[in-house]
């Protein structure tokens, strides 16, 4: 059963923004690219670290720990040290809020 929360409105996350959020399950990162939301785990598979803090390359996120590259998209894992994909979660606007589905 899906579970969405509020993240922000749309205003307060404009395109090339990022917001994390701790929720009851983990660590989510919600990403505006050119006016689409994606939302993904924040954690990087290699190590476990978080990934938000990394940057962006067009929909690309960087490991800022040792340089993984995972697609924000669809949570694919693009260069070693990271062979594992992250999980992503849907996300959806809704009367100008920006919502994910923690249990996606």
């Amino acid at each position: 059963m899906a579970e969405w929360i509020d993240i922000a409105t749309v205003s307060e996350l404009p395109p090339g923004s990022r917001k994390v959020i701790n929720t009851p399950y983990c660590e989510v990162a919600v990403f505006n690219l050119d006016g689409q939301f994606y939302a993904i785990e924040d954690v990087c598979t290699h190590d476990g670290g978080e990934l938000a803090s990394g940057t962006c390359e067009g929909d690309q996120i960087i490991c800022p720990r040792h340089g993984a590259r995972f697609c924000i998209r669809n949570g694919q894992a693009l260069t070693p040290p990271a062979y594992e994909n992250i999980d992503t979660f849907p996300v959806i606007v809704e009367n100008d809020m920006v919502k994910v589905d923690i249990d996606g």
